[in-house]
């Protein structure tokens, strides 16, 4: 088992499309996949039609308690472990309990056999939930926009590692993903050259079509279920595989 966190402390880079989209991916060339929604907003919950979450099956127990991982939910062929506003409490509770942050990457240790691959979808925050999620991987995987504000976000994303680093100097990131590039725009053409000179492995740039994008995550399904064969699921199939290749996870892509 290989655990992935999708990490990014600004938010509106992608991390929840990316995290649900790639899971699906994975789990439909017959991996085995846990998805855990670590933002409080629990996007990639309701992204993936769930509505109905209560604290108790979120990572709540496992954070604040040391409790195992709850059971997860089953959709669209992934198991995940959904999110709820009340998971929010955990930031302030888990503050006061020594080696808290530690507690996800220890409860993944009891699955270690269920799954082959875990994706965390971190919120966009560098509190105590983003240090959970960091903690708990093996390996990062960054998006950063094609914009000013993605370039902008830089050097805090490399004081976090750093950061994480003291405390797991085994953590490393797997894949940079620029996501939002429009090709049409200079700008986007400039920030992602200024990413390929300062980022490395940097996965191919994800292009900005939303209409799908957006339609699906109204549906609560991944893009791969809402519009298999489009333009924008070719663009799922190839973020799939840059991020399987970095993690070295093996991946086929199914027709």
């Amino acid at each position: 088992m290989i655990t992935l966190t999708v990490f990014n402390h600004a938010g509106g880079a992608g991390k929840t499309s990316l995290t649900r989209d790639v899971g699906y991916e994975l789990a439909r060339s017959s991996l085995r996949v846990l998805l855990i929604d670590l933002d409080p907003q629990a996007n990639l919950t309701t992204w993936l039609g769930v509505e109905d979450a209560t604290r108790e099956e979120t990572v709540y127990p496992t954070a604040v308690d040391g409790a195992p991982l709850p059971h997860p939910r089953e959709v669209h062929g992934l198991h995940l472990i959904p999110s709820h506003v009340g998971l929010a409490i955990a930031e302030r509770q888990m503050n006061n309990r020594v080696g808290a942050e530690g507690r996800l990457r220890r409860a993944l240790t009891q699955v270690h056999n269920q799954y082959d691959v875990v994706l965390i979808d971190s919120p966009p925050s560098l509190g105590h939930l983003a240090i959970l999620g960091a903690l708990a991987a093996d390996r990062m995987v960054v998006p950063v926009p094609t914009r000013k504000k993605g370039l902008d976000a830089l050097p805090g994303l490399f004081d976090a590692f750093a950061e994480y680093r003291e405390v797991r100097p085994d953590l490393t990131v797997a894949l940079y993903v620029p996501t939002f590039y429009d090709a049409r725009r200079l700008h986007d053409r400039e920030a992602l050259a200024e990413l390929q000179a300062k980022l490395r492995p940097l996965a191919r740039p994800v292009p900005q079509r939303e209409a799908v994008w957006l339609d699906s995550t109204a549906q609560g399904a991944p893009v791969g279920v809402y519009a298999p064969g489009s333009p924008v699921h070719g663009d799922v199939v190839r973020m799939t595989e840059d991020v399987a290749q970095a993690a070295g996870l093996r991946y086929e892509v199914r027709a």
